[in-house]
């Protein structure tokens, strides 16, 4: 049967004027509005939609793919409101998906502004809206991770340890204020490096990623950089840690560590304005 808020593959039955009949398990057919149906489809058996519900609560099938499905939470922007329904937000879709006001945390969200929420579906009124509230809606499953892992991690809420966060759109994260150099900024999407995964399920993150990886990755990036800027970078020992991990994404001490390897390489010399590529000094 068609999962609401989620991407199914369903089975044409029948073309009409008003688009492409589905069948979505139930005995009752699933319409694909005719604006979503391309020329190729004639030869299609089945189609990948995304399954939501329609202004009047039908269920409906789409092409467009949302940001989030149901069970899955992430970084939304707030583009509305309603005075007694709560705030709208983008999700991708032609329909905003509605975040209301009991699934708020305080203070409230504005306009304009990006948030972290859950998707889920409502199992009264089976409705699939947003919720600031994400650790209620997120996977009590067994992570598919081991340690060393590289996954993606949006940054959540601050808490007394460090910072929530949300792995992979589906599971529980944190990173320990202990273990990091710098702040982090709720909301902001990186890649981290699974330390360790607890028996509740909670993972153990850290902000950078270790040993022989980090340091390749780390110089690959230097060299990028000295590629796009002319062969110069004015980055040396003495250069705020914040500074260098805006622009490289990485700590001082992994970016000291992919300097050192450079400099033994003498693909670089160190200066006292910054780095310089030795190849473009010769060129």
């Amino acid at each position: 049967m068609a999962e609401l808020g989620r991407v199914n593959v369903l089975k044409i039955i029948e073309r009409t004027d008003h688009g492409l009949l589905l069948d979505r398990g139930d005995g009752e057919p699933l319409l694909l509005p005719q604006k979503y149906v391309t020329e190729n489809m004639e030869f299609e058996k089945f189609l990948r939609v995304f399954v939501y519900k329609d202004s009047e609560d039908r269920p409906v099938a789409t092409t467009e793919r949302p940001l989030l499905q149901v069970g899955e939470a992430g970084v939304l922007k707030v583009t509305g409101d309603h005075p007694r329904a709560g705030f709208f937000l983008d999700w991708g879709l032609s329909k905003d998906l509605l975040l209301p006001f009991r699934e708020q945390t305080f203070p409230p969200p504005e306009i304009g502004e990006s948030v972290v929420v859950a998707v889920y579906l409502d199992p009264k009124s089976e409705r699939i809206a947003a919720s600031m509230r994400i650790q209620r809606h997120l996977s009590d499953e067994v992570p598919p991770f081991s340690s060393r892992d590289e996954v993606q991690a949006v940054v959540a809420r601050e808490t007394d340890l460090g910072y929530a966060a949300v792995v992979e759109k589906r599971f529980s994260g944190l990173f320990y204020a202990s273990e990091l150099n710098a702040p982090l900024k709720i909301g902001q999407t990186l890649t981290a490096q699974v330390k360790n995964v607890r028996p509740d399920g909670k993972i153990d993150l850290l902000r950078d990623t270790s040993g022989y990886g980090r340091v390749d990755a780390v110089t690959q990036r230097i060299l990028q950089e000295l590629e796009a800027r002319d062969g110069f970078l004015p980055f040396h020992d003495k250069s705020p840690p914040e500074d260098i991990r805006e622009t490289f994404d990485t700590s001082k001490k992994a970016f000291k560590q992919a300097v050192g390897r450079l400099l033994r390489e003498k693909r670089v010399e160190m200066t006292p304005e910054g780095l310089r590529d030795t190849s473009h000094k010769k060129a």
